[in-house]
């Protein structure tokens, strides 16, 4: 009977653990920390929780429907994933450039001085996408959809619901890392916090080069 239900439930661990190894290290939560402590700087710390609550929440939703319409969405508009890597690419590499080199003082992604709820509603962009889920987990989420969703009978929907459990997982440990993010850094001091954030705004560079990359040899793949 134990093993019956092992059996069972192997294709619910195998979704849950194929979205969220994939995931989770695309994704990064910890290595974003400092972007996002760079971003909420200026705003108490409620103002923050909330904030890192609704960015989870938009990178559960923005995750899930990629890897569920993001197949038939390709097909419907005649798209291909390495198009998605190329201009994804090229958007996370410009955030992690302007990243890069802006001052101190002077941040673009650090929360301007407004109400509460001007800073929230500006959750999705850029703090949701692409800073935290980018052209790279877009498109591992198509490409995981691609394949997750074409079981039938309840060996498929086992699959499907343990890869949401996977999103929900991720995500999950997204709001902490990100709404704990000054007390995970305290220790570092505004030197290594600064120095944290200015390596994560360069592999966020690199990162985006190699996905556009990805996508261009794809595209036009190099003579042998």
């Amino acid at each position: 009977m134990d093993s019956l239900r092992l059996v069972e439930t192997l294709p619910f661990i195998h979704g849950f653990l194929f979205v969220a190894l994939a995931l989770f290290p695309i994704v990064n939560p910890l290595g974003m920390a400092p972007i996002f402590l760079n971003y909420t700087e200026s705003l108490d710390q409620a103002t923050a929780v909330r904030l890192a609550r609704s960015v989870a929440i938009n990178a559960f939703f923005l995750t899930a429907l990629s890897m569920i319409v993001g197949p038939f969405a390709l097909k419907f508009f005649g798209l291909s994933i390495p198009a998605v890597r190329v201009a994804g690419g090229l958007v996370l590499a410009v955030a992690g450039w302007r990243l890069l080199n802006e001052g101190q003082g002077d941040s673009q992604h650090r929360a301007p001085e407004a109400s509460p709820e001007a800073v929230l509603s500006g959750a999705f962009y850029p703090l949701t996408l692409p800073l935290t889920v980018g052209p790279g987990s877009i498109a591992v989420m198509v490409t995981l959809g691609s394949s997750l969703f074409g079981g039938s009978g309840s060996t498929g929907i086992l699959d499907a619901l343990g890869a949401i459990v996977g999103l929900a997982a991720t995500c999950i440990l997204i709001y902490i890392c990100y709404s704990q993010a000054e007390r995970i850094l305290g220790r570092l001091g505004a030197s290594g916090v600064n120095v944290l954030l200015r390596l994560s705004a360069f592999i966020l560079l690199c990162i985006g080069v190699q996905i556009a990359f990805q996508g261009y040899a794809a595209i036009f793949p190099p003579h042998s």
